[in-house]
């Protein structure tokens, strides 16, 4: 079976993950990987045994697809040029800046016949798969993604870098309309929004509360989610799941730990699938799109809080 030429554009923190899942995995063929730092796509280019590129432009004529993990300011010019050249790509959350934007890369991938996928990986996790295969309309969703600071991904505030993640869960398991939203959000450490909350009410009634922080002590990734005859909480990090639900003898409650899934590959895998097969990702364009405009709102609702 003939391996799918596939580029990563970016070699920082994140795209040399991506790159390392794409060179092991036997669907791919790593050719190359592209940054500006020209020094940087040597180093991580040498470690893996393929060539560089200061310019991704000069490898599009020779790859099948592309992994983009550039800032989010240069998602949508490195995208399109991509699928001009007939490549399909896989690019980190969030899909763009704005939503002009993304419905450029997403007409644009449509008419070439093109993968448009995007990296929110959690989709990825078996506790989430498990907890959203079970069924049964949720009622209340409760999600909160705590995360010690770093200053890579500070370009963009905490619902465009953290909470973004999570907001494309709640989409995927609400299956409904957002009818009311309300958010607020606070400075700590940088020159954006670093903690923020927001209520999401859905026109079938379900409402979801979300929080996210980069300025905390520890890593916590949990998700509650509550139906009419029971619950799930999700520990995201762990990929554990509890559950209890009311049956003929009372409430019965179970556990449940899965075997430990590497979500960047899982991901990388699932994106060659969607390539060699024309289908469609697991995570494609338009609910990349969907979550994108659900973080713009919040984002929008915490600004004009903070103006008041």
């Amino acid at each position: 079976m003939t391996r799918i030429r596939t580029a990563v554009i970016g070699a920082g923190h994140i795209g040399r993950f991506h790159a390392d899942k794409f060179a092991a995995s036997p669907a791919a063929e790593l050719t190359a990987i592209a940054d500006t730092d020209v020094d940087r796509a040597a180093q991580a280019a040498a470690a893996l045994g393929c060539a560089h590129a200061a310019d991704y432009r000069t490898l599009l004529d020779g790859i099948d697809a592309a992994c983009v993990a550039v800032p989010t300011d240069k998602h949508h010019d490195v995208v399109r040029d991509c699928l001009t050249a007939g490549v399909h790509v896989l690019v980190e959350k969030p899909v763009a800046r704005t939503l002009e934007e993304t419905d450029t890369m997403l007409a644009l991938a449509r008419s070439r016949g093109l993968v448009l996928q995007v990296g929110h990986l959690q989709r990825f996790n078996p506790a989430f798969r498990a907890l959203a295969g079970a069924g049964g309309r949720p009622l209340f969703i409760d999600i909160e993604r705590l995360a010690p600071f770093r200053a890579r991904g500070t370009d963009v505030d905490v619902v465009l870098d953290l909470m973004i993640h999570d907001l494309d869960l709640v989409l995927a398991l609400a299956a409904s309309p957002v009818e009311q939203l309300s958010a607020c959000g606070f400075r700590v450490l940088t020159d954006a929004i670093d903690i923020a909350n927001a209520r999401i009410e859905f026109a079938d009634g379900c409402v979801a509360n979300v929080s996210a922080s980069r300025v905390s002590q520890a890593a916590v990734r949990k998700l509650r989610v509550f139906r009419a005859d029971g619950y799930a909480s999700a520990d995201l990090q762990e990929q554990r799941l509890r559950e209890a639900r009311r049956g003929p003898a009372g409430i019965e409650e179970a556990e449940r730990a899965f075997d430990r899934v590497d979500e960047l590959g899982a991901q990388a895998e699932d994106f060659l699938r969607a390539v060699r097969a024309g289908a469609a990702p697991l995570v494609g364009g338009e609910q990349g799109r969907a979550a994108l405009a659900l973080a713009l709102s919040i984002a929008a609702r915490i600004e004009g809080r903070r103006a008041r």
